[in-house]
C-alpha cells in the first residue's frame, strides 16, 4: 500500500521477535541468576528502542491483533498519546470493546491495513481513495444534511 501510493513514509517498529525481545539483555550483557532481573534488563532495552522511535515519529500507528494480549501495544499507544503524537490504531472489530479507552484517545481507528494507508495518503497529500469503503452505499454529507451548515 505505502509503496504503491509512493508515500514519503518511513516505517519503524518495536522488536517483534518474542525470543529476541525476551533474551536481548542476556545475549548482550550475559546470563542472570534471577529471571526477574533478566526480564527487567530486556524490558529496559526494548523500552529504549520503542520510546525513541515513538519520540522521533510524527504519526504513530499501533496495531493490535487477536492472537496475544498486547499490553505493550496499549502502553505504546498511551505513551504516544501522552507525548501529543497523532495516533492511528489498527485492530479487528472483534476487539473494539476491549480497546475502547485506547480507541477513545486515538485520532483514527482503522479495521484494515488499507485504511491506515488511505488515512496516511489523506493526511500527507489530501488524497482520498477512488472508491469509498461503503461503495455505492456512500452518501456525501451534503446530500444527507443538505447544502450549507444547518448547525452553526
Amino acid at each position: 500500500g505505502i509503496r504503491e501510493k509512493e508515500l514519503s513514509v518511513t516505517i519503524t517498529a518495536p522488536n517483534t521477535s518474542h525470543e529476541d525481545s525476551d533474551d536481548c539483555g542476556a545475549i548482550i550483557l550475559g546470563m542472570e541468576e534471577e529471571r526477574k532481573n533478566w526480564d527487567k534488563i530486556s524490558a529496559s532495552m526494548n523500552a529504549i528502542r520503542t520510546q525513541t522511535l515513538i519520540k522521533d515519529s510524527d504519526i504513530v500507528v499501533v496495531r493490535f491483533g487477536e492472537k496475544y494480549r498486547q499490553w505493550n501495544a496499549a502502553f505504546d499507544a498511551g505513551y504516544a498519546t501522552a507525548l501529543g503524537k497523532s495516533t492511528i490504531i489498527l485492530h479487528p472489530p472483534s476487539i473494539s470493546h476491549m480497546l475502547k479507552e485506547v480507541n477513545a484517545s486515538a485520532n483514527v481507528v482503522c479495521e484494515e491495513p488499507t485504511q491506515v494507508v488511505d488515512t496516511l495518503a489523506y493526511v500527507i497529500r489530501g488524497e482520498l481513495p477512488k472508491v469509498p469503503k461503503d461503495g455505492d452505499s456512500f452518501i456525501p454529507i451534503a446530500d444527507r444534511l443538505g447544502k450549507g451548515n444547518p448547525n452553526p
